[in-house]
């Protein structure tokens, strides 16, 4: 039996790497982008700004506060939630 050479190591671990590119630039990047933005968009939030939390409660923000947002759900009703609970943001009002 013939023995076979040893074929260059990168040349081996191409395809994977190829993989790995591949997998970086269709999976990985865009989400590190959506969430970035919408980290920015949570940051950016205002008075009277409409919310949605993870946990379905759709709402208008009252105060913003450095970790967590007052949203109004419904009168004379206030909620108090972590910033990292918005999972949308419905509209933006201009003041």
């Amino acid at each position: 039996m013939p023995t076979q050479a040893a074929g260059n190591p990168i040349g081996q671990f191409f395809p994977l790497i190829a993989i790995f590119l591949i997998f970086y630039f269709i999976v990985i990047r865009p989400e590190k982008q959506k969430q970035n933005k919408h980290k920015e968009a949570v940051a950016k939030l205002g008075k009277n700004d409409q919310v949605v939390t993870s946990g379905g409660l759709h709402g208008t923000v009252v105060n913003v506060k450095p970790d967590t947002l007052v949203v109004r759900v419904d009168d004379n009703v206030r909620v108090e939630v972590d910033k990292d609970a918005i999972t949308r943001i419905k509209t933006k009002t201009d003041a």
